[in-house]
């Protein structure tokens, strides 16, 4: 339905904050997972550049019942950043700036709109760094960052972003202002609140201002490859690897069907073979990590352990793994993926999702290329089928569930990273069970009462129909 949002030119905002263009509507109607398949344009697209303006189209909004959905990059997977119920569209890339910044304490406090490697680059030259940023770093914001608690290829040795955020300015559907955390590294006072809006999704507050913690960059940086005779072998060595507590900072499975595809994408001249990128940090001994790597990869009928502190060599090993979604897609013109799939299993059923994956592909008789952070149980693939042929599209669709389903019953997650959204959605309550997600519900309906904040995603239920509200009392 569309939605009268005539009453956002009596707030507070320049000419240029504002617009009811088809052009800018239609730019805010998907994220990078819904490209294909087509989104939902907002009735009005806003640009703030302050926390007040936040607050105050918010105040406005819920007064109204309009919807509010949080934007910025657009690279979501699981069309969080669609606005599923039309309304205003609240792009955060104005807000981009380093507020404050703090090497002493290893601390920066940033805007939601600020592109991850950015805030990388301020801080480098105090030998510091922001260590969980995922691979999409150098294109995605902050904000997507922590609304969807996002991780990537350090997430074996350094966690995900949850584990670096201190604190949040954030603005409730009511425009009231809130701040969470400390700048302290411990706390237990009160309710954790920043850990409760990381990963929320836009759907309980908007961020105006993280409080990120930093780490000191390491002296030792070394990266390479691994080649195996078989997928199966080179799960095994990620698993024996991790079990055995290596302390790499990387290591990510690649199998030989995603490295044919980097190569078509990139000509990067990748061994058609299954593979573990690695990469190592240390201040000091990091050879003794490579040798025991080495040792365990053996093992598990490791071809090549090849290793380099070349920094052209091992960004050009990044790159390819980096770039491996945009390969996937462009591989086939009469392929398409389905659902960019990131589940996420404990490191000990590691081998066994990657296993089952590839045998339900055969079963299937589909191609899926899977590759992604092994080290920490996560692997990422894609369905890729005709969407000329139902059959074929049905069979897929069957695929994508049978792993996502595997998953669960391996005591993992259908998401590791890319959040619920709206393609995630069948699977929140066989995953958490209809206890933890009626609870969930009562969080969104006590900061959200209305319904104001990205409608439609999360919960089952508002997939096809319903915003949910408050329930009348």
């Amino acid at each position: 339905m569309a939605h009268d949002c005539s009453f956002l030119e009596d707030l507070d905002l320049g000419d240029d904050q504002l617009s009811f263009a088809d052009g800018r509507r239609e730019s805010h109607a998907t994220d990078w997972g819904t490209e294909e398949s087509g989104g939902v344009m907002p009735d009005a697209v806003v640009w703030p550049e302050r926390t007040a303006d936040v607050s105050a189209v918010l105040s406005a909004a819920t007064d109204r019942g309009v919807p509010v959905t949080p934007y910025a990059a657009g690279t979501g997977l699981e069309g969080a950043a669609v606005p599923a119920h039309g309304g205003i569209s609240l792009d955060l890339t104005r807000m981009d700036a380093v507020v404050d910044y703090r090497p002493d304490d290893f601390q920066i406090d940033v805007e939601p709109g600020i592109i991850g490697s950015d805030v990388d680059e301020h801080v480098a030259g105090d030998g510091l760094f922001f260590p969980p940023l995922p691979s999409s770093g150098e294109i995605s914001t902050i904000g997507g960052m922590i609304a969807t608690d996002a991780s990537g290829m350090g997430t074996v040795r350094y966690g995900e972003i949850a584990d670096w955020v201190l604190g949040l300015e954030a603005v409730l559907a009511d425009g009231t202002v809130v701040r969470t955390g400390s700048r302290a590294i411990k706390t237990s006072s009160g309710y954790n609140l920043t850990d409760l809006l990381v990963g929320s999704e836009g759907t309980l507050a908007v961020v105006t201002e993280a409080t990120l913690e930093l780490a000191g960059r390491p002296e030792q940086i070394r990266g390479g490859r691994a080649i195996f005779e078989t997928l199966d072998d080179a799960a095994e060595a990620v698993f024996d690897a991790v079990r055995t507590e290596v302390d790499v900072a990387k290591i990510e499975l690649v199998d030989g069907l995603s490295a044919r595809m980097a190569n078509d994408y990139l000509d990067t001249g990748l061994p058609d073979a299954p593979m573990v990128f690695l990469e190592f940090h240390a201040n000091h001994g990091i050879e003794a990590e490579i040798d025991l790597c080495r040792t365990i990869f053996e093992d598990h009928n490791v071809a090549r352990f090849e290793m380099s502190d070349d920094d052209d060599e091992m960004a050009a090993l990044w790159e390819a793994r980096r770039e491996l979604a945009f390969a996937v897609r462009s591989y086939d013109p009469d392929l398409e993926p389905l659902h960019p799939g990131d589940v996420t299993v404990p490191i000990s059923a590691y081998p066994e999702v990657v296993h089952e994956t590839k045998r339900l592909a055969d079963e299937y008789d589909l191609l899926v290329p899977c590759f992604g952070h092994a080290g920490d149980g996560n692997l990422h693939y894609s369905v890729l089928a005709d969407p000329s042929d139902p059959a074929q599209l049905e069979r897929g669709e069957e695929l994508y569930r049978a792993i996502v389903e595997l998953a669960i019953d391996l005591g993992g997650t259908a998401t590791g990273e890319h959040g619920i959204g709206e393609g995630k959605q069948p699977y929140l309550e066989p995953e958490h069970g209809a206890g933890a997600v009626e609870a969930m519900r009562s969080v969104k309906q006590a900061f959200d009462p209305t319904d104001t904040l990205n409608p439609g995603k999360v919960f089952p239920e508002t997939a096809d129909g319903e915003r949910v509200r408050e329930p009348d009392r």
